[in-house]
This record gives C-alpha cells, structure tokens and sequence, in this order.
C-alpha cells in the first residue's frame, strides 16, 4: 500500500528503512522499537509493517517520515482530506474516527494510572459530536511566497513548522471559512503589497463569521476596496490588526457590532463574545459538555458554587441557574468584564465575578470565612497545580475539572487523590478536536 505524502523535497534523500509499529504515542505518531530506541513516525499505525526513513536521530529517540505501507492495519481509512500528509492541522485522519475516541480514551486511563495512581471508579461514556467542519476558532498562517509567485493560506505542515502548507480545502475548519481558501488565497495575490498578510484569525458564532486579518502596513485604498468586496461577498465580518490585540478594529461592515454570539439551548441562556475572546473550539461538544459538568456537580439551590478560570461564563452562567451563588474567577480583566455583562444579558443575579491570578496562593485568602460547597476547574494545558495544592483552604466537597491537557489532569489527580482526600469518582473524554491528538476531558472528584 503506498501512501500519497508528495511534498518538494529539501534534503537529500535518506536510505529508507523497514519498521514494525508497536504502539501509538501520546501525538498520535507510531511508535517502532529498533535496536531498542524508540522511533516516532508520524502517519503509522500499531500492528504495520512500513518503510520510513529518518528525519532526526537523537541520543534517547529518533524520529522518521512515513514512505509507505507494506502491511496496513484494519484500523486504517482514507483520509478525508487531500492535504492530509503534509499538512500539520490535523494528525489522525488515517485512524478510523471510532478508534480515534478509543485511543484517547485509553491515553487519559493509562495516565491517570501511572501519574495520578489511581484510576475512576466509573469511566464516563465518551462525548462525541461532527467529527469534521467542527473547527470555529484557528489561525491561519498566510505568506506570499516569491517563488510560486502565490499566497499560502493554511496551517503549518507536518514535518516542517518553517514552512506553510499549500492546501485549498479544510476538512475539519468551519465549512463556510474552508469554502473560501482558495478565494482568501487569490484576494492577496491582487494586493499591492501581498506580503502585508500574516495572518488570518477565524472565529465563528451561531449566525456570523468573523475574521481578523494581521495586516503588518496599513494597506492602500485599492486594496481595501477589495477586501470590502470579499466582505460583502461572504457577508464575513472583516477585521484589521496592526498591531496588538488592542489594535483589532471592524473594517467592514464598519455600521454593524463587532460581538459574535452563540447559544446554550437547554439553558435559554447566550453568550456574546468578541473575535479575539477565547470560545471553545467545537460548538456541538461545549453543547453536550455544560449539561455533563452540571450533572457531575449534583447542584443543589442552596449551593455556591466556584468557577476557576470562568471565562465568559461558559460555565457560570448555566451553574447558576440551579444554585445560589456562583463566583467566577479568571486571570483577565477583560474576560471578566464580558462574563459580567452575559450575566446581565441573560438577567442571571447570583453570579459575581472578578479577575485574580490563579497561580498565587494569597487568591485563596479572598475566601476565608466563605462556605464553597462545590467547584468547577477548566483551566489551561499547564493545569491548576496551584488551586489543587491549596484545595483544603476551600474543601469542598465536589470538584468538577475539564482539562485540555490529560497530562496535567494526571499530576493534578495524584495530588487531590493522595494528598488531599478526595477519591476519583468518574471520568472520560470529550472529542473537542477529532482527527488531532489533542484530548479533552473531565473529571469528578469527591470527599
């Protein structure tokens, strides 16, 4: 079987070498065990036989690029995507979609095991949703590159971040955005000065699509009037950026809100966010994910509730629904500022909000005194290492934590389980981006 990775070449070609996959890394590459060193090589799967050859070799690994497959596994499908070899946006598009869920979920067990030496008394069902077009927040990568005389709009590629891949389609980016590639592509060909371009951010809501463009010049009347007709043309909101992200402003249509929104149907509540805000990615797991913490958190009307790294109120706002009290703690000001104002839109009073930086153990003070009966964790990859190791100055009796890093989660486990007294109730992933490695998942602690 060989496998279409057609890419320029940049170096001289290398001896190629046969290999036998063992297992899968925690990136999602394969991983073969020769002469006793482990090789990664990115597109392989467990139980094939390939040919590869060696791109780095180190002291402790090496890593090498697929060339073929000589004896596949039945686990093995077609990419959906043509430029799924080269580029680097997704990882797994060559693993059957089901069994994507099933290694993720087996990566979370097998590192709550050996990290947090404990495993969950109950292994949640998997959350699952669209596994492509799901993709409502990227950065896109643009560079006008001399040679092809030819602007590049996508992500980085595989086996090079250097370099920026040569797609016109995405099969996992918001279908509307992935519809207008090739359409951005040939847009900045037609400026005056192409190379302005850095970047494209993408951030879609229920109703409208925003993207923000990093223009490095202010750019020329021509070509403004040609952004504002690709503007009237999508109906995108268009963006510009010259500078920081204070720099972001509407370019077109100048008379319309710059805010985005989307909605939590089972709670009437909406949530109005702007472009550069952080939202979650896939819409239709952050639909079935909120219901799952809420369960997990058995809420009661006389509970407060704790929401650390609160965000806008993804979390919040539906808790309180159900409690007394929720406060909502986040590292931004700003993010705080719009969890304050969806509260007041969707007239939600038991909430209180305010921004603290959750790494400095004195935040804790602030709750001396106050009775917190549960909390709600969603911090970022590097964990709440903080919080979980200042738990008993809160101790309460329930800890619900989504985590976008099962490696954290792990470390943070083995800290609350055999530290701090709570026992791993349940947990389980949540597929927040299919066909990547990246795993998303939530735990329930309780005392």
């Amino acid at each position: 079987m060989e496998v279409n990775m057609s890419r320029r070449r940049r170096q001289p070609p290398k001896t190629p070498t046969p290999a036998v996959i063992d297992t899968l890394s925690h990136d999602g590459r394969g991983i073969a065990r020769i002469d006793g060193k482990a090789t990664f090589i990115q597109g392989a799967l467990p139980g094939e036989d390939v040919t590869f050859q060696y791109l780095v070799k180190k002291k402790d690994f090496d890593e090498g690029k697929l060339l073929s497959v000589e004896k596949a596994s039945p686990l093995r499908v077609e990419p959906k995507c043509p430029h799924f070899w080269m580029c680097g946006g997704c990882s797994m598009q060559h693993l059957d979609e089901a069994n994507q869920v099933t290694y993720k979920q087996a990566q979370l067990l097998d590192l709550l095991a050996r990290t947090g030496k404990v495993m969950p008394e109950t292994v949640l069902e998997p959350v699952v949703g669209e596994a492509w077009h799901y993709r409502n927040k990227a950065r896109l990568s643009v560079r006008y590159v001399d040679k092809k005389q030819s602007t590049l709009v996508g992500f980085r590629e595989k086996n090079n971040s250097r370099f920026i891949a040569d797609i016109y389609s995405c099969a996992v980016l918001n279908k509307e955005v992935q519809d207008q590639i090739a359409h951005l592509r040939s847009l900045i060909d037609t400026f005056n000065n192409p190379k302005s371009i850095a970047q494209i951010e993408v951030a879609a809501g229920d109703s409208d699509i925003a993207l923000i463009f990093r223009n490095l010049e202010p750019l020329t009347a021509e070509d403004e009037d040609k952004l504002k007709a690709f503007a009237i043309d999508t109906g995108f909101k268009c963006f510009l950026q010259q500078g920081g992200e204070d720099t972001v402003a509407l370019f077109y249509p100048d008379n319309e809100s710059e805010w985005l929104h989307y909605e939590l149907p089972s709670e009437d509540i909406r949530f109005t966010f702007h472009p550069t805000d952080f939202t979650q990615v896939n819409s239709s797991i952050n639909r079935q994910m909120i219901p799952l913490a809420l369960k997990l958190l058995d809420l009661k009307a006389s509970d407060t509730v704790l929401d650390l790294f609160c965000g806008l109120g993804n979390f919040s706002l539906p808790i309180a629904r159900h409690v007394k009290e929720v406060v909502g703690v986040e590292g931004s000001q700003r993010m705080v500022e719009r969890a304050t104002m969806n509260a007041k839109a969707n007239q939600i009073e038991n909430t209180q909000f305010f921004a603290a930086n959750l790494d400095d153990e004195t935040t804790f003070s602030r709750f001396t005194g106050k009775t917190v009966d549960k909390i709600l964790l969603d911090p970022p990859r590097t964990g709440a290492l903080a919080i979980v190791n200042h738990m008993h100055k809160l101790n309460p009796s329930r800890i619900v934590y989504v985590s976008c890093n099962p490696a954290t989660l792990a470390r943070d486990t083995e800290i609350l389980v055999h530290q701090k007294g709570y026992t791993l109730k349940a947990a389980g992933i949540m597929d927040m981006f299919p066909h990547t490695a990246h795993v998303e998942s939530i735990a329930l602690f309780e005392r």
